[in-house]
């Protein structure tokens, strides 16, 4: 009897040791998000929910955020390794921060164009860039079209524009109201979010940036310094998997609203369904990414994106392109081939 108990002993410990090694092998992962779990958070959310970080060997934890210059601070401060964020928030902080010891770097490229535009409602008149002169727009100083205008202003010749400044939640309730004649947002944000506050999508002006001469990158994945560094497989297998599951959202988003709700039980599924389906075709599998191809960016490009932020951020120092995005942690390019055709 008592050989048996130690036999069964010795099995019970070397499962322990082996569960153990098992856990020591999966590399824990903290990733911060650009904002509330909403439908392009799918691309993240199914993933892991699929199991692919899991099979990659990774521990993936995902937050919410509030921002895409939240998201980058958190990066850069080493409370999370790796985030989404908008290429033109992780410029800025590069510029303005030239002696910071831990600037994230951009790893993949996701919305290949701004989801950025100007917004406006029909009865305003306003139909062209032309007629924003003089008039006053509304969005968050910290918003990411609103940061941008003067790119979309310079390529339009919009000049006496008057701003607006109210808390996200207020934005399209202000447009609504007649508060402000327009506002700058994310498409897939604020046209929705105008609906559920009573306005038809039929009476709302939509002025996308890519469309009128802004040729601006959206949200990058960025990894800290440290990671990049200390575990180059973790990133590369990271990027892997988020591919993997990118293509099952961009396949059939519907059904990736699932994942988003189990994390945030109290969305819209239908409302969020219609969202994710707004970011796919408008930024995600748009003509340029098509072009370029998923996850990848254009070097010229990006060069121009890095002087136009620049100027329009009026940063302290200049950006080096060249020292914000590295793509030598991209999966292959057959991995990377995740858009349909359109």
């Amino acid at each position: 009897m008592k050989k048996r108990q130690f036999l069964h002993a010795i099995a019970f410990a070397a499962a322990t040791v082996a569960a153990g090694s098992a856990m020591a092998q999966s590399t824990p992962i903290k990733f911060q998000l650009d904002w509330r779990f909403e439908g392009p958070s799918a691309l993240f959310l199914t993933p892991a929910a699929k199991g692919y970080f899991k099979d990659a060997k990774l521990d993936v934890t995902i937050d919410a955020g509030n921002g895409s210059g939240g998201a980058v601070t958190r990066v850069a401060s080493g409370a999370y390794d790796m985030g989404f964020a908008d290429l033109a928030a992780l410029m800025e902080f590069h510029a303005n921060n030239p002696d910071a010891p831990n600037k994230p770097i951009a790893v993949m490229m996701v919305y290949n164009d701004t989801p950025a535009s100007v917004m406006a409602l029909k009865k305003s008149g306003i139909k062209t860039p032309a007629d924003l002169n003089g008039k006053k727009l509304g969005a968050p100083v910290f918003d990411a079209g609103r940061r941008a205008f003067p790119i979309f202003a310079k390529a339009n010749n919009v000049s006496g524009v008057q701003w607006t400044a109210m808390d996200p939640p207020l934005r399209e309730t202000m447009l609504a109201r007649g508060d402000v004649d327009a506002i700058t947002g994310f498409t897939f944000t604020s046209l929705l979010n105008l609906e559920a506050r009573g306005v038809k999508s039929e009476d709302v002006v939509i002025l996308p940036y890519p469309e009128f001469g802004v040729k601006l990158y959206g949200n990058a994945i960025i990894a800290s310094p440290k990671i990049l560094k200390d575990n180059p497989a973790a990133v590369k297998a990271f990027l892997a998997a988020f591919a993997k599951g990118a293509k099952d959202v961009i396949a059939n988003p519907s059904a990736a609203i699932a994942d988003v709700k189990a994390r945030d039980g109290i969305i819209n599924a239908d409302l969020e369904t219609r969202r994710l389906k707004l970011a796919i075709d408008t930024v995600i599998n748009s003509a340029n990414a098509r072009a370029e191809g998923f996850g990848q960016v254009n070097g010229p490009r990006l060069s121009l994106m890095a002087s136009q932020v620049s100027d329009a951020f009026n940063t302290k120092t200049r950006i080096n392109p060249d020292v914000v995005w590295n793509a030598s942690y991209l999966p292959s390019k057959a991995e990377l081939n995740i858009l349909p055709k359109k």
